[in-house]
């Protein structure tokens, strides 16, 4: 019974942490930006919800402004590429650095804060509804998951957006027709870090405290659900089940780590996990490659072995 139970939880925190994947896709996908501000804006996201909260503020109200206290570090991000010219990782380290100074000051020179007694989301729907914690963190994630995903897949289909995965694509040849991809890049990755802040505000309500070290990590935690999703979903060709597939392959990594942990592995050795799992992840789409092309013998070979 303790790994099912193990496994529930795992599945309500991977479909909110599939929020910070979906952010992290939006940069290392459609951008082409592998971008490190997201372990600071992550904690952001948590630090900022959880003082709101302290003061009694809306819990949704919380996270909304968490949305944009992360999109404000996305531009910070983006300026500094795209007007000060440093290079992208760079770019993302000088933030996510400065985040933890910021997050520290946010939270009064805490380190975290509990959020033990305080009205939150979850506790909400508890308290109104009767439902378990861990079920309503799994119906909350789902809401907001479909919310962003809806969106997501409505913005990138107007304009804007499909000039911003054109840059992602080909970033010369979207300036030569005289766009400003400054511009673009700076409002992806705000959406992305944005995106990123939600995913820590709703997650630190749900597990019920913020910590200034809760994101670390979770840059790789984002890559492994997208590739792992991009795995499952191989063969899907519309945009929105890309998306969706980001989410199920959030939930896929946090089963493979409750599973894990229950069958004896120390905490201390998930980021080991997590480095093999990306590794095996990055691997599987060139073995494929290379067993097909050893399955086809090019037709001069074959002529040859006839001789």
């Amino acid at each position: 019974m303790g790994i099912v139970f193990a496994l529930e939880g795992a599945v309500a925190q991977g479909i909110l942490w599939g929020i910070m994947a979906l952010g992290v896709y939006l940069t290392f996908r459609i951008l082409d930006f592998a971008d490190l501000t997201v372990e600071g804006t992550f904690a952001l996201g948590g630090c900022v919800s959880s003082m709101l909260l302290i003061q009694n503020i809306n819990p949704i109200l919380s996270v909304l402004i968490a949305f944009l206290a992360g999109g404000l570090a996305g531009v910070v991000t983006g300026i500094l590429h795209t007007k000060l010219k440093i290079a992208k990782i760079l770019a993302g380290i000088l933030p996510m650095i400065a985040l933890y100074s910021i997050n520290i000051r946010i939270m009064k020179g805490k380190p975290n804060n509990s959020l033990l007694g305080i009205s939150t989301i979850i506790t909400f729907w508890e308290t109104h509804f009767g439902l378990d914690k861990t079920l309503v963190s799994l119906i909350i994630g789902i809401i907001f998951c479909a919310i962003i995903i809806a969106l997501l897949y409505y913005f990138f289909g107007t304009e804007i957006g499909s000039v911003i995965r054109a840059t992602g694509n080909n970033e010369k040849m979207v300036r030569a027709q005289g766009v400003n991809t400054d511009f673009t890049k700076i409002i992806g990755l705000a959406i992305s870090n944005a995106l990123v802040a939600l995913s820590g505000a709703l997650v630190s309500q749900s597990q019920g405290y913020a910590d200034v070290g809760m994101g670390t990590g979770s840059i790789v935690i984002g890559l492994a659900s997208i590739i792992i999703g991009e795995v499952l979903f191989a063969k899907a060709h519309s945009f929105s089940f890309i998306l969706i597939g980001v989410v199920v392959g959030s939930i896929v990594y946090r089963m493979i780590i409750a599973i894990v942990l229950q069958l004896g592995m120390k905490s201390s050795d998930l980021k080991l996990l997590t480095a093999i799992l990306v590794a095996i992840a990055l691997a599987i789409p060139v073995i494929k490659k290379n067993l097909t092309k050893k399955r086809i013998v090019p037709t001069d070979d074959l002529e040859i072995q006839n001789m």
